[in-house]
């Protein structure tokens, strides 16, 4: 069993910058491929970005492409989202999910592919 606990959301101003992330534990972190997703009121929980267990793949949503990026410390067992150049729309809450390389699904974007997740952090920016 994996656990997921997320931090580094807050309240900022538009073209501000932040930093989320997203330590786990209670499972072999590189064993899993990790993904961003956030949720607006009312919406679907949406996909942002993900990292493969050995960084050698790296995927974003395209209206956060050149704005966010996405890492990961094996190491630490954690993965971030740095997000720079926020923008009201990005105001959601957001997720890091933790995928089982060993589950044989392909692909990062769906939410259903996903075996855990944290608690969410919220991020709210304001015009």
């Amino acid at each position: 069993q994996v656990q997921l606990v997320e931090s580094g959301g807050g309240l900022v101003q538009a073209g501000g910058s932040l930093r989320l992330s997203c330590a786990a534990s209670g499972g072999t972190f590189s064993r899993y491929n990790m993904g961003w997703f956030r949720q607006a009121p009312g919406k679907e929980r949406q996909f942002v970005a993900a990292i493969s267990w050995s960084r050698n793949n790296i995927y974003y949503l395209d209206s956060v492409k050149g704005r966010f990026t996405i890492s990961r410390d094996n190491a630490k067992n954690t993965v971030y989202l740095q997000m720079n150049g926020l923008k009201p729309e990005d105001t959601a809450v957001y997720y890091c999910g933790a995928l089982d390389t060993h589950s044989g699904t392909v692909g990062y974007t769906s939410p259903s592919l996903y075996n855990y997740w944290g608690q969410g952090t919220q991020v709210t920016v304001s015009s």
